[in-house]
């Protein structure tokens, strides 16, 4: 029990990061190849921060993959030297996406889902007393800082209840050649009503100052063809409704994409824009550039391998909030800031 008394202690130690500083940094990323390099981890653990949140394809199995195959994909990478570093240094949260769900952009057909989801939060090094463990799927929330400085990170589960998209095949005038890409689902959803209510109650919590919503896939882009929200319109809707109707203060980070970039939507309730930072391609990247449309994009498309960092500023009492994507050498490849309100 001294042990575990111990081990506690230091995981709420890392929590409460924030409590000696007016600055809480927070490090996320996503589509980590565990056969791969492991490059970023020192550029990350040199940041310092307090708490690190996976965006899922935290490891990549085989198509069908079950629990014993993910479990040895998780246990090689959390013996890399440098992923042991930064777990000794901050408290580790997350998701999972398509590639550590088990099956290439599976949805809730998934024969496999409810074996895998054992191995994911024994590497996230969730307590068994957490509520993630009783309920079907994995999505969880954690809250970090001292009292006037509350972060929570809500991390989503986009796969164990999505519906079903098709791909279908349409000839792009541009690159002159057929393509792959996604029907929309006009019905569909993505998160699963049990999921819909317990996000309702997660963005209820007074003394928060910034609720982070870890979604494995973009939210506000809505023009490439690939997966995202925006495949389930009615799903996609009905978040957006949410966060504006919550009157919090509220960031979006996504990955699944192997860019990064920032997508914005300018809102009149809440009065911020709301924004989705993805960052996505810790170990691998896109193999070639090309032009993708994002109407919702502000700054540039960064086709590289990134991590994602947020800087909360606390100094004047509302949260200033300062995105960076960042890659290897301590590259800076993109910054914005949102500026909240003081929300009681």
């Amino acid at each position: 029990m001294k042990i575990l008394g111990s081990l506690l202690a230091v995981f709420f130690c890392s929590l409460a990061y924030a409590q000696s500083s007016n600055e809480t940094i927070i490090a996320f990323g996503s589509c980590n190849n565990e056969e791969k390099p492991q490059e970023m981890w020192k550029e990350i653990i040199a940041k310092k921060p307090s708490l690190w949140i996976w965006g899922g394809d935290n490891v990549y199995a085989k198509d069908g993959e079950g629990a014993a195959g993910l479990k040895r994909r998780y246990d090689k990478q959390k013996s890399n030297t440098d992923y042991q570093l930064l777990l000794k240094s901050c408290a580790i949260t997350g998701t999972w996406d398509d590639h550590d769900y088990g099956t290439n952009d599976g949805g809730r057909l998934f024969s496999k889902k409810i074996e895998n989801k054992k191995p994911l939060l024994e590497f996230l090094g969730i307590e068994k007393s957490n509520p993630v463990w009783s309920h079907a799927g994995v999505y969880n929330s954690v809250t970090v800082g001292s009292p006037d400085k509350k972060i929570k990170v809500i991390n989503l589960d986009t796969r164990s209840f999505r519906d079903t998209t098709f791909k279908v095949n349409i000839f792009d005038s541009i690159a002159k050649k057929q393509i792959a890409t996604y029907s929309i689902n006009e019905t569909g959803d993505i998160l699963g009503e049990e999921q819909w209510r317990w996000l309702e109650n997660e963005l209820t919590g007074k003394g928060v100052g910034l609720f982070i919503i870890n979604s494995s896939i973009q939210v506000i882009a809505e023009d490439h063809r690939f997966e995202k929200w925006a495949n389930f319109p009615l799903a996609r809707q009905r978040l957006l409704n949410l966060i504006a109707s919550s009157q919090k203060n509220v960031l979006i980070i996504s990955g699944d994409r192997h860019i990064s970039e920032f997508s914005k939507l300018e809102q009149t309730e809440p009065a911020y824009p709301l924004v989705d930072f993805t960052s996505s391609g810790l170990t691998h990247t896109w193999s070639e550039v090309w032009e993708e449309k994002n109407r919702h994009r502000i700054g540039d498309l960064v086709i590289q391998k990134t991590y994602g960092l947020i800087k909360v500023d606390w100094s004047s009492g509302a949260p200033k909030v300062i995105l960076q994507s960042r890659g290897l050498k301590g590259a800076l490849y993109g910054e914005q800031t949102i500026r909240f309100p003081i929300r009681k």
